[in-house]
């Protein structure tokens, strides 16, 4: 009995699957097919060439009056600011750079009064390449308004200090700064002195 139910089964499963090739596949429709999505990628971007730029030529502008105006008075503020808190290192430099002012604006008056400020602090804190640098301008200055003999005082002193401190740099510009001074001594007419307002710091006072 068992038997012959399996037998009678894959007959009928056979028979069932046999009709495949009884299909029509012509009249199968086919989905469209999908178009390719588009390549978005950089490296099928075309190649542009950029020239290469020549050289950029930059022009220095002359500084403006206001300009010196602004930089006076920010410098001022603050080297009040450090001498009345005893910052007098500071200070020193402050009024270095107060001079380098005056110089570009041929107030060589106020410039020196200014350096002999800053030298006098710069002493008193043992700041000898300070010191050098006070020295060199104050140099150039009095060449400048004729007297030659202090200049050249001023020029030892500084290059006696360079060589104590082994400051090979400082006494080449030193050297320089001579032989220039000694070459152009004859030659070199007096500077235009704008003269000095009243000072408006005064130096360290105890």
């Amino acid at each position: 009995m068992r038997f012959s139910l399996v037998i009678l089964l894959s007959v009928c499963c056979f028979s069932a699957s046999a009709q495949w090739y009884h299909l029509d596949f012509k009249k199968h429709v086919r989905p469209e097919a999908i178009e390719q999505a588009p390549n978005h990628s950089t490296a099928y971007l075309p190649v542009i060439k950029v020239k290469t730029p020549g050289a950029i030529h930059t022009e220095q502008l002359a500084r403006s009056e206001y300009s010196y105006h602004a930089n006076e008075y920010l410098i001022l503020q603050t080297a009040q600011h450090n001498m009345r808190f005893r910052i007098y290192n500071d200070a020193s430099y402050n009024f270095s750079d107060l001079a380098k002012i005056y110089i570009q604006q041929n107030r060589y008056a106020e410039a020196k009064w200014y350096l002999l400020q800053s030298n006098y602090i710069s002493r008193e804190q043992n700041d000898d390449k300070h010191t050098i640098a006070n020295l060199i301008d104050l140099a150039t200055i009095k060449a400048g308004l004729g007297d030659f003999t202090q200049a050249m005082q001023d020029l030892s002193e500084a290059r006696s200090l360079a060589e104590a401190h082994g400051f090979k740099e400082d006494m080449l510009t030193i050297d320089k700064k001579v032989a220039y001074l000694t070459q152009t001594r004859y030659t070199t007419p007096k500077v235009d002195v704008r003269y000095a307002d009243a000072p408006e710091i005064t130096a360290k006072a105890e």
